[in-house]
């Protein structure tokens, strides 16, 4: 066979083939693929009392986590409560009530209500526990809220606790997901086995 009609055919079967490519390939529109995020390993989780001698309350903490008291005059008995291996800490304060529960709600509501105008709701779920003398208020922040969990306990008399959770990352509540539900499944641990000491 001569070669120019060798490289004749060839040619034409490289062009049938690029055509047949062509229509097999525009058969179906492109379609993006979703966005995806990384996976987070959630960790078993056991839980313990955290119950310092000189603290005035105690409470249930997940063994996950680490707690960093940020000891100074003002903020007497303030700790961190933060869960390296999800990056995120609830930040929680103490005041002892001196005629200023009002004082104390106000201003945590306030701190609050400043999530709003990202939050795209805020349910709010009362607590009571009588036989401790623990009452309280859990909020659940929905949206991309810097804080999707924040929590009030007292006794009305003498104690005063705040909490809030934050996830220590640009907020989003897709990809934090599986965070959010295992922190609130410890946020609620936390509410419900508070005592004062």
């Amino acid at each position: 066979m001569p070669a120019d009609m060798f490289f004749m055919r060839r040619g034409i079967y490289i062009l049938l083939f690029l055509l047949t490519l062509g229509f097999v390939s525009c058969s179906k529109p492109a379609v993006p693929k979703p966005y995806g995020y990384f996976r987070i390993d959630i960790p078993d989780t056991a839980y313990t009392w955290y119950a310092p001698n000189h603290y005035p309350y105690a409470f249930r903490l997940s063994t996950n986590a680490e707690v960093h008291p940020l000891e100074k005059d003002s903020d007497k008995y303030w700790i961190d409560i933060h869960y390296p291996t999800l990056n995120t800490t609830i930040h929680c304060s103490y005041k002892p009530i001196n005629n200023n529960l009002r004082i104390l709600s106000r201003d945590a509501q306030e701190f609050l209500f400043s999530h709003s105008t990202i939050a795209s709701a805020i349910p709010e779920q009362e607590f009571a526990n009588p036989d401790e003398r623990v009452y309280g208020v859990y909020f659940e922040l929905h949206g991309n809220t810097a804080s999707p969990f924040q929590f009030i306990l007292t006794d009305s008399t003498e104690h005063f606790f705040r909490g809030s959770v934050y996830c220590n990352t640009i907020p989003n509540q897709d990809s934090l997901a599986p965070i959010y539900d295992y922190m609130r499944h410890d946020v609620r641990m936390l509410i419900e086995s508070m005592k004062w000491q």
